[in-house]
């Protein structure tokens, strides 16, 4: 392999690995995100009439806010750019007065609805990205593990049922296809769901 070439494959390799990683690494951090999201605004308005709802708000856009910082983070680590930092009202007075100015940050709102934007968007990018290099490193290796499916009623597999081939030969080359489609089209997959889930946080993280 060439030089060019090899350092090339290189790049694209640690790109591809960082942008699965990213992806994959996702879905926990917006699944924890969305729990808290969830359950301070609805503890911060059930109590909101008992005054202690303010500052279990206020705590929940603190932890918003910290959350988005990281995001950032990690979108600056997959794609190399840095996401510049938004401007947050600094709160005023001390005390129940101070929580309730925290209150009225937009961007800690915005903060706050990438929280609970974020969680269906990483579900979808995490299960693509899945189904695109698990799965088709499993459709690759289809032949090595086939015999342990069932085959009630003589059927030969995926291609029997779907279209009536009734062939071992044919439902491993079948798969094995499957595999090759998958795993040729996994780096611009990935990079693509990449793109959309840190598109996501550039339209809510990042200063107006």
């Amino acid at each position: 392999m060439p030089a060019g070439a090899a350092v090339k494959y290189q790049g694209t390799s640690s790109r591809f690995g960082r942008e699965l990683a990213y992806l994959l690494a996702g879905l926990p951090v917006g699944v924890v995100a969305f729990v808290v999201a969830v359950t301070g605004f609805s503890l911060g308005v059930g109590g909101f009439a008992a005054v202690f709802g303010v500052p279990v708000l206020a705590g929940t856009l603190v932890a918003a806010r910290a959350f988005a910082r990281g995001e950032r983070a990690r979108v600056a680590a997959v794609t190399g750019h840095a996401m510049p930092a938004p401007s947050y009202r600094e709160p005023r007075g001390t005390g129940l007065v101070r929580w309730w100015h925290a209150l009225g940050d937009p961007q800690a709102w915005r903060d706050w609805t990438h929280m609970m934007l974020a969680l269906p968007v990483r579900l979808i990018t995490f299960s693509l990205a899945v189904t695109w290099t698990v799965g088709g490193l499993g459709e690759l290796c289809y032949v090595l593990w086939s015999w342990s499916l069932p085959r009630d009623g003589g059927e030969e597999g995926l291609l029997d049922l779907a279209f009536g081939i009734d062939s071992t030969a044919a439902d491993i080359a079948f798969h094995t296809g499957i595999g090759v489609l998958l795993l040729a089209t996994a780096v611009p997959m990935v990079r693509g769901l990449t793109s959309l889930q840190a598109g996501v946080a550039r339209a809510l993280l990042v200063r107006a």
